[in-house]
């Protein structure tokens, strides 16, 4: 997984990571190229919390942890439709979904600003 911000000053984040669940409940797991865990996201309906080694925090949605976490608000709901294949329209989002069946999808944030760039590669 990499995100680009182009906030100021730009913001650069890749981790490989674990997803399980849906839009409604999940976990994802973020970790480091050595393996080790950077975080874990943990949500469900009417919360959401994130673990990283120095503490819990916790938030009112999974969309507004996935934002503090990675610094872009991300729509959750339709990153789960793209990664089934199907090209949920998200206002201000355009996905690429051609190398789907490869393992890749990229999704570009255009509105609101900061511009970001979610590309995600899969191991199925």
């Amino acid at each position: 997984m990499g995100l680009t911000v182009a906030s100021e000053p730009p913001q650069s984040f890749s981790a490989a990571f674990a997803l399980t669940g849906d839009a409604a409940a999940g976990e994802l797991t973020l970790t480091s190229p050595l393996g080790s865990t950077l975080a874990v996201l943990r949500w469900r309906p009417g919360g959401a919390v994130l673990v990283q080694p120095d503490g819990e925090q916790h938030y009112e949605s999974v969309g507004r942890l996935v934002e503090q976490a990675t610094g872009a608000a991300i729509p959750v709901q339709a990153l789960f439709a793209w990664l089934r294949g199907r090209p949920k329209q998200v206002p201000g989002w355009q996905v690429d979904l051609s190398q789907l069946d490869d393992g890749r999808l990229v999704a570009n944030r255009q509105m609101p600003l900061p511009t970001a760039v979610l590309r995600l590669v899969l191991e199925r």
